[in-house]
């Protein structure tokens, strides 16, 4: 009796030294930093202080008008109930019509997946693809949030340095001297979150020829201001496609996303789905087919915008001597270079903003290789992006470069 008694409450013990602690591949996750840029300027607000947010990657404009329309008709006629999993069929065939008008590939409706938003898409793909210990090959700057999708899935991110000189775009031997056994995918992002840069053609084909799956997140696709934007669908069939409509039709808080797959994935996926969210909003599926099929239109005009803008910050960046080496082409950021006055953006970011009430996010949100750098994001007003740079100009000319 006394054995039992000692040996519950050693049970006992160890349940309560465990009771108040995460998992460990939570604990492992970085945290968002834009996030803590955009809350402390909230707080600033809060305090009558004038902000310009130039730090969060959100579109400023509204939905079109037709595709909430079209959401409201749905919702009042009781289209308020399940999908099919993989998403309604007329939304998967519309987005295979889609990539075969814009980039001339072929593929199944069933080889579509809609989702929550592309997050969901990254959590399916990489479910699939990974076992402990596998590698993902990434840019290095990256979208923040994908190594952790990787490590939460017991996979390793192996990094490829992209440099200011070549425009942040890999250099396929450089991947290839990366691959390994373990190997299992290399991520593509094309129109790129942080560095804005477009992958062409004759970089795609470089990439395709390695030979692990290759993982392209394309939510940024429409968002790029010359020359032909391409998809690694038009190089190989080797590829798991991410895309939404976030930010081409101004669509972020709809959630609504997808995926395309090699068939061989579809059924995993689509058992993960049904499990772990079930289907995409209904409504939110039918207001998908509205933007793409009535809102060119509207896309064109906030791509005239975007590209307006674009130009404005280059300029103004480069009179400042912070400008990219290579002016980057496509989704709505731009990499200020600000190494001459500071190596640590995280603290040089918040300098910034409390000191000329200007919202950035600091490099090192997207990897190693980006320290040294302010994302700058050009997702609001001309007027703002004005004021904003008169205020970052006037700050870096009483900052002063660092000596050597």
């Amino acid at each position: 009796m006394l054995l039992y008694d000692m040996n519950l409450r050693k049970q006992v013990m160890i349940l309560e030294s465990r009771k108040d602690r995460c998992a460990l591949r939570v604990e492992d996750v970085s945290p968002f930093i834009v996030m803590d840029v955009l809350e402390k300027a909230q707080e600033m607000e809060a305090r009558g202080e004038h902000v310009i947010h130039l730090e969060i990657g959100e579109p400023d404009f509204d939905t079109p008008e037709p595709v909430k329309e079209t959401a409201i008709k749905a919702m009042q006629a009781g289209d308020t109930h399940y999908t099919h999993s993989m998403g309604k069929l007329e939304l998967r065939e519309a987005i295979a019509s889609h990539y075969k008008k814009k980039y001339g590939v072929v593929f199944s409706p069933d080889q579509v997946i809609v989702t929550s938003g592309t997050s969901p898409g990254l959590l399916l793909i990489f479910s699939v693809l990974l076992e402990r210990g596998d590698e993902v090959i990434l840019p290095d700057p990256h979208y923040a949030c994908y190594p952790n999708y990787i490590r939460f899935l017991e996979g390793v991110p192996v990094y490829v340095p992209v440099r200011e000189e070549d425009g942040f775009k890999y250099r396929s031997r450089e991947v290839m001297n990366r691959i390994t056994s373990r190997t299992r995918a290399m991520m593509v992002n094309s129109p790129a979150n942080p560095t804005g840069a477009v992958t062409t053609a004759k970089e795609f084909k470089a990439l395709a020829k390695l030979g692990p799956y290759i993982v392209s997140d394309e939510v940024y696709s429409g968002l790029s201001y010359e020359g032909q934007e391409h998809s690694i669908l038009e190089y190989t069939d080797q590829a798991f496609v991410i895309n939404g409509f976030s930010k081409i039709y101004a669509m972020t808080g709809w959630r609504l996303g997808y995926l395309i797959a090699p068939k061989a994935f579809i059924r995993p996926m689509q058992k993960l789905q049904q499990n772990l969210f079930i289907c995409a909003s209904s409504f939110a599926q039918e207001a998908a087919l509205t933007a793409l099929s009535e809102c060119d239109t509207q896309v064109a005009e906030m791509v005239q915008t975007y590209n307006r803008r674009r130009l404005y910050l280059l300029e103004r960046l480069k009179a400042m001597g912070i400008a990219p080496e290579v002016a980057p082409t496509g989704a709505f950021y731009m990499l200020a270079n600000m190494k001459s006055y500071a190596q640590d953006s995280y603290s040089l970011a918040f300098e910034i903003l409390e000191k000329a009430r200007v919202a950035l996010t600091p490099g090192i949100d997207f990897g190693d290789n980006c320290e040294g750098y302010l994302r700058i994001s050009y997702a609001n007003s001309l007027e703002n992006i004005k004021v904003g740079m008169d205020r970052l100009e006037q700050y870096l000319e009483q900052k002063k470069p660092c000596p050597g």
